[in-house]
């Protein structure tokens, strides 16, 4: 077993196979620690809009009862606890990057290959996520800036910034979370706005005093969390679809944005012209006060390019700074880049995705046997925990390597015709949703097509993969070495005899 990537998807999916017995197996990842986005993202004020409770494993819940919200170093400390105490750093390879993965028809298995040499495994897992690729937009001059410039995911912590001007450019979750860091030590902050941002307030990121009470209670951990995933299914996945609660969603939106911004020219500028949820939401209580400080301005004419000391927007203004921050995103769309993956005969994935990157249930693609997704195509929850999704998904990938067992195959791979109908449903499912007639975002790729977020609530995805088994769904896919090799009997499917830790954010 091959699993690449050492995120949320790739330790779960580590656990997993050790709680079902399966030891063989290795984790590539290619940068030194585990992690994932919540490594690479070290910007100031870096922190995740999901509560702490909900953002974490079902096997190592969290427990804390003063931290309501977590920050980057907590989620990060969380997982690399999670890897020590649920054994993984045995089987973890730090600082190999998988360039390519290429299925081995003859003998049913994946050739990995890495700047220092090659791998081969029965079964492979990508593992690599959505958000960790920056996306820097191609303005004309970008390169000719003289000044200091870099990606919030790349972060220059060697440079003081206090007394400085500087432009963000983008106005999405990561530049809301920085903008309030940056506004109170900047001489001067001008923030770059394509479109703006539905935004709904955040509550306070500590615990008060009664709830921390109530927390302390038998059984109130897990009552809290069941509480929360249940809120967003009821409350949030329905505004994508312009459900019952799209309404008062935007009239909350709206009505914040009213209180916080008095001044109705910015005010203005702010009122986004789409639906709530054709963007992901801004969960922030700190973006709008910023917004009304006198060292900040709120830049909306399009960014036409860059020079020496500035930028310069389409109605001539050059804004001159002497720092640029890219709070850009991400490139999303473009799953498992940069890895060159080849399937059978021949097929390389990425070419079959240049039309629309799309996977079975973001799980599973056609003529890739014994390859699975962790994250793929249009398995982003945008109205709750993805952690809790990718446990959705890695229970599924755990059940087609048993039905593989038992069938006694090499290799196995989804149905090309169970492919087809997840994809009627999936397309009719999209367009009830407010993302097809919204603007450009993450959640579509460079021609329009909705391809990352999933269209429904994630209770209806565990309830589809429930009723889309995988011996329904996957085949045999015959190969000329025999399974189980080297005389082994296939693993035996148990559970581990100890209970697993459960770190606590602290």
């Amino acid at each position: 077993m091959a699993v690449i990537g050492a995120g949320f998807g790739g330790i779960g999916m580590g656990v997993a196979l050790k709680r079902a017995g399966f030891e063989d197996f290795v984790i590539f990842e290619k940068s030194a620690d585990v992690g994932g986005v919540w490594r690479d993202n070290t910007y100031p004020g870096c922190n995740c809009d999901v509560p702490s409770h909900l953002y974490s494993f079902t096997f190592a819940p969290y427990r804390d009862r003063h931290i309501r919200y977590p920050g980057q170093r907590q989620i990060l400390e969380y997982l690399r606890r999670v890897a020590v105490e649920c054994d993984l750093m045995p089987h973890l390879r730090l600082g190999t990057a998988i360039t390519a993965a290429t299925y081995l028809e003859q003998q049913g298995r994946w050739e990995l290959a890495t700047a220092t040499g090659r791998s081969v495994a029965d079964v492979v897992v990508f593992a690599v996520g959505q958000l960790h690729r920056p996306y820097l937009p191609d303005i004309e001059g970008r390169t000719d800036f003289a000044g200091l410039s870099f990606h919030t995911a790349e972060w220059d912590h060697r440079h003081d910034l206090r007394g400085r001007d500087i432009a963000v450019i983008g106005t999405g979750s990561s530049a809301a979370q920085i903008l309030p860091t940056l506004a109170a030590a900047a001489a001067r902050v001008h923030l770059f706005q394509r479109t703006p941002h539905w935004v709904l307030p955040k509550p306070p990121a500590e615990f008060g005093p009664l709830a921390r009470a109530g927390l302390s209670l038998p059984g109130a951990h897990h009552f809290y969390r069941q509480a929360l995933d249940h809120g967003a299914d009821a409350l949030l996945a329905p505004i994508m679809r312009r459900g019952w609660s799209a309404r008062p969603a935007a009239w909350l939106a709206r009505r914040y944005l009213h209180r916080q911004v008095p001044d109705p020219a910015l005010r203005a500028k702010l009122t986004p012209d789409y639906p709530i949820g054709g963007k992901r939401i801004i969960f922030d209580s700190h973006y709008y006060p910023t917004l009304n400080r006198p060292n900040v301005e709120l830049v909306t004419e399009p960014v036409t390019g860059i020079v020496g000391d500035g930028l310069v927007t389409a109605d001539g203004t050059c804004h001159r700074v002497d720092v640029i921050v890219y709070a850009t995103g991400f490139r999303a769309p473009e799953f498992l880049v940069p890895v060159v993956v080849r399937g059978r005969e021949g097929r390389v994935l990425h070419e079959q995705w240049r039309t629309g990157a799309s996977a079975f249930f973001g799980l599973a693609v056609p003529g890739y046997p014994n390859a699975f997704l962790i994250a793929g195509p249009n398995s982003f929850n945008p109205a709750g925990s993805n952690p809790a999704m990718k446990e959705r998904q890695i229970d599924y990938i755990l059940d087609c390597l048993r039905l593989r067992d038992r069938l006694g195959a090499a290799a196995i791979e989804v149905d090309e015709e169970a492919m087809r109908a997840h994809r009627r449903w999936l397309d009719r499912a999209i367009a009830k949703t407010v993302w097809p007639i919204t603007g450009p975002s993450w959640y579509k790729d460079r021609a329009g097509r909705v391809t990352n977020p999933w269209p429904a609530s994630a209770r209806t995805y565990e309830r589809m993969l429930r009723n889309h088994r995988p011996v329904a769904c996957f085949r045999a896919v015959s190969a000329d070495t025999p399974y189980p090799r080297h005389g082994r009997p296939a693993p035996a499917v148990t559970r581990c005899s100890t209970p697993v830790a459960s770190p606590a954010v602290s």
